[in-house]
């Protein structure tokens, strides 16, 4: 089993920055690929970043690229999501994911663990 926890959420103004933070327990962290997805009310969760196994890897949907950078740091069992530019359209739950195995990095069904999710709001 793998624990998240997902911080670092708030309300912030249109064209700020927030760093959301994914603290992992449970087995080795390292062993994970790991995601970013959200999902808006009414919408379908959707694939924001993700990270393999290293980090040397990074892959980030089209809606954000250039905006968000993805990053870990497997000596703290910790992924990052850093989140600039932000727009109203960003406004979402957040959920970090561990995939274990052959990664699928931008579908949420291949992910084994889940955190709670933790709300991020950009006023306009």
């Amino acid at each position: 089993q793998v624990q998240l926890v997902e911080s670092g959420g708030g309300l912030v103004q249109a064209g700020g920055s927030l760093r959301l933070s994914c603290a992992a327990s449970g087995r080795t962290f390292s062993n994970y690929a790991m995601g970013w997805f959200r999902q808006a009310p009414g919408k379908e969760r959707e694939f924001v970043a993700a990270i393999n196994r290293n980090g040397g890897s990074t892959y980030y949907a089209d809606s954000v690229k250039g905006r968000v950078t993805i990053s870990r740091d497997n000596a703290k069992n910790t992924v990052y999501l850093q989140m600039n530019s932000l727009k109203s359209e960003d406004t979402a739950v957040y959920y970090c994911a561990a995939q274990s195995g052959f990664p699928r990095y931008r579908d949420y069904a291949y992910y084994n663990y889940w955190g709670q999710g933790t709300q991020v709001t950009v006023s306009s």
